[in-house]
């Protein structure tokens, strides 16, 4: 460490490029040491002829040759990465898994790989992740173990010279390398990096989605906190602000009133620097909705509609979901299939789209506003594809280099006779001071299905699946008590929920002013204190091993100590927690089934019908 310590020193005065490549520093680094841009240092580097060569991992520990493909960069004299005939396809994935994106990206370029391989092209991957199954030996025909950056996918291309390369099935990392790699002369495949920018940039999105008539929410871009707090005025509070061009809702949040608009504001410009601030009129009690489509730039397949089970404001990859929706009208559904049709080939969509969409009711009524579109793969295609049974991200890429969607038969959107319920898999009890409260910032880890031709069993699947197994009530099992303390706003919505737990033949325990309206309301129920009220109280029901669920219902990010000390209990004594009341009214059709024992087991492939590009698992 010390030797680069010193030579970084030097490598201020200027000593030779070639050096400082062989010592590991990047062009950026150098760009910045030097007060030049990156381009520049490139420029120079390559105007000199220093480029990296490729060696091959040793997987035989030299006793004899290795032919695994794995290679990496290095600034030395020869390359052994063999020469081919064939057409080439590099394929960026994801790099490191973290929150908002992981797994379910990988999902889609091994998918990829596979299509393409089985159609006579040469597959390429990048990325340098080496827990996932794009990087196994035996998935691409090449892999290079190097950084998502644009200086060394350029330092690839070269070395291969690819027909193409695909950016959209590896999440945001490198769909931010779109538009450069388009300046630097190299082929994007599918959609266009300037279709990618105008469903990034808030103001471009905005002409188009005028220009088609489709609703959006009341919105505005702000770069400081003065003009965020004027758009937040206009439109009225709460409101949603998030950074641009992030991904999983990384800082996103919903403002309530003035007093916290400054800290949120400053927390969003460290997430997203040198972008603009986006603020919209935050839609209460929505729902919400997913759409995964296939665009070939003349048709369009629906390949699915997934409805939330919670309300809008918790971040689409924390809520669970529903394919085919369950409580809106066919003609909302028809709608939003056309909006999604309008939008992929208003924007020349080439290969996958997700869009979300958020329902508002007003009595019997149904408002349709698109919350955002995403023309890439979404983190929900894995999800979507088993649910129904089309491999999407396998006909995408084929559609990526040309083959027409109409090829493969598959109608104008999906059908099936089942539902499938994804859950959000959460890692809060590893977490031991965090409040596992859903919102606007994603936080799960991973994601589970259950299925079955009804919706109560699908979801009691799910819950399973995720570690949150819902409680049967009976003469031997103590979890018969459920909790429930909701806000002021939810407790009309949830009496129906907890007239249908007693009646099951739960005991239901609320907080004083929960249990003031339940008893108005003629659902039995018994008293309990809140945390700061005395004993014995939530927390200490919940030690004593009868709880079977707790329901509860925050204000907001900022809720009070004892809801937090009750969630955190729940967590710590694998008790089953609900913080939506659609999420409630959700679990009882699931403990309905379980008493019924209408769970049973069946192959997920005896579901669909097979697939004309293979199966999608």
């Amino acid at each position: 460490m010390s030797v680069i310590a010193d030579f970084h020193k030097e490598t201020e005065r200027s000593l030779l490029l070639r050096e400082a490549k062989e010592m590991g520093f990047s062009d950026r680094q150098l760009a910045v040491m030097w007060g030049v841009s990156e381009s520049d240092v490139r420029a120079l580097r390559e105007s000199w002829g220093i480029f990296p060569v490729y060696k091959t991992v040793d997987t035989c520990a030299a006793e004899f040759e290795a032919y695994t493909p794995y290679h990496y960069s290095t600034y030395e004299q020869e390359s052994e990465v063999r020469p081919c005939d064939r057409d080439k396809i590099v394929i960026l994935g994801g790099g490191p898994n973290r929150i908002g994106q992981g797994i379910e990206f990988d999902y889609c370029c091994c998918h990829a790989v596979f299509a393409l391989r089985e159609a006579g092209y040469e597959t390429i991957m990048v990325n340098s992740n080496p827990e996932t199954v794009s990087t196994d030996y035996d998935t691409a025909d090449r892999l290079y173990f190097e950084p998502l950056t644009l200086e060394d996918v350029l330092h690839i291309i070269r070395a291969e010279n690819p027909m193409g390369v695909i950016v959209q099935f590896g999440g945001q990392t490198p769909l931010k390398l779109a538009v450069p790699l388009e300046e630097a002369g190299v082929r994007i495949l599918g959609t266009s990096p300037d279709s990618i920018d105008i469903a990034e940039d808030r103001q471009r999105f905005s002409t188009l989605i005028n220009d088609l008539g489709i609703k959006q929410p009341p919105n505005g871009i702000a770069t400081s906190y003065e003009e965020a707090r004027e758009i937040a005025e206009r439109l009225t509070y709460p409101v949603l602000v998030r950074p641009s061009f992030v991904l999983g809702g990384r800082a996103m949040v919903i403002v309530y009133g003035p007093d916290t608009l400054e800290s949120y504001i400053a927390q969003a410009v460290d997430a997203s620097p040198n972008r603009p601030i986006l603020i919209d009129k935050y839609l209460e009690n929505a729902i919400e909705l997913d759409v995964d489509a296939i665009s070939d730039g003349k048709d369009v397949y629906i390949g699915g509609v997934m409805e939330h089970i919670e309300f809008a404001g918790i971040h689409s990859g924390d809520s669970a979901c529903i394919i085919p929706p369950r409580t809106l009208k066919k003609e909302t559904v028809d709608e939003i299939c056309r909006q999604t049709v309008q939008l992929a080939l208003r924007l020349q969509v080439k290969g996958l789209i997700n869009i979300q969409y958020a329902i508002s009711r007003h009595g019997n009524e149904e408002e349709i506003f698109v919350l955002e579109v995403n023309p890439r793969a979404s983190r929900t295609v894995p999800y979507v594809s088993k649910a129904t049974g089309v491999p999407l991200a396998k006909i995408a890429a084929l559609v990526m280099v040309g083959k027409p969607l109409a090829e493969f038969k598959l109608g104008e959107r999906f059908q099936i006779s089942h539902f499938a319920v994804k859950e959000a898999v959460l890692p809060f009890v590893k977490f031991p001071n965090v409040d596992p409260l859903l919102g606007p910032e994603m936080r799960s880890t991973g994601e589970v299905m259950g299925i079955d031709s009804a919706f109560g069993p699908a979801y009691a699947k799910a819950e399973m699946g995720a570690g949150m197994t819902l409680p049967i009530p009976s003469d031997t099992d103590r979890k018969t008590q459920i909790i429930v303390s909701v806000q002021d706003r939810h407790k009309q919505s949830i009496a129906p929920v907890s007239r249908a737990l007693h009646e099951m033949g739960f005991e239901i325990v609320a907080t004083t002013g929960t249990a003031a309206f339940l008893h108005k309301n003629k659902i039995p129920c018994s008293h309990t204190f809140k945390v700061h009220e005395g004993r014995p109280n939530l927390v200490d029901l919940m030690k004593e091993g009868r709880v079977g669920l707790v329901i509860n219902t925050p204000s907001d990010a900022d809720s009070a100590y004892d809801e937090k000390a009750l969630r955190r209990c729940a967590v710590e004594s694998n008790i089953p927690y609900i913080t939506t009341v659609a999420a409630a009214e959700a679990a009882v059709h699931g403990i309905r089934s379980c008493m019924e024992g209408a769970l049973t087991v069946k192959a997920i492939q005896d579901y669909y019908k097979p697939s004309p590009v293979g199966n999608a698992g």
